[in-house]
């Protein structure tokens, strides 16, 4: 990969995609890599005069990622398609389609997973968090 990798955190994330957007950046795509049964690697894909730089984040697919699309509107796109296809839960999605952006409601397996998913992906109270078993905050 041609540019400048940096690894980021999920706590970090935001300010670092918000610090790129202030330096001219623009977002050119995500993409997902399966890592292992429950992680998956984001790598964010940036350009500026023909420079590019990526942001590299494991996540897990129990804990929800902080979506980039309040920054870089586009970023709703790939965030969902991320969704749909690896089992990622993103939070604070400007639009969320819940995993239908490809899929059929009825389709519970993500196509681009090697590992089995979760039954279900986690839910998530308003903040972000994981929420309990029941789906309560």
């Amino acid at each position: 990969m041609n540019g400048n990798v940096t690894a980021v955190t999920a706590p970090n994330l935001l300010g670092e995609v918000t610090r790129l957007k202030i330096e001219g950046y623009r977002l050119v795509t995500l993409s997902g890599v399966n890592t292992g049964p429950d992680q998956v690697e984001i790598l964010y894909h940036f350009d500026r005069d023909l420079t590019l730089v990526h942001l590299r984040l494991n996540a897990s697919r129990t804990v929800p990622v902080p979506s980039i699309s309040p920054i870089f509107l586009a970023a709703f796109l790939a965030e969902n398609e991320i969704q749909d296809l690896f089992h990622i839960r993103f939070h604070g999605l400007v639009i969320d389609y819940q995993r239908t952006l490809f899929l059929p409601r009825e389709v519970e397996a993500a196509p681009f997973c090697r590992y089995a998913p979760p039954e279900k992906p986690p839910p998530v109270r308003p903040d972000g968090q994981p929420a309990n078993a029941s789906g309560d905050p």
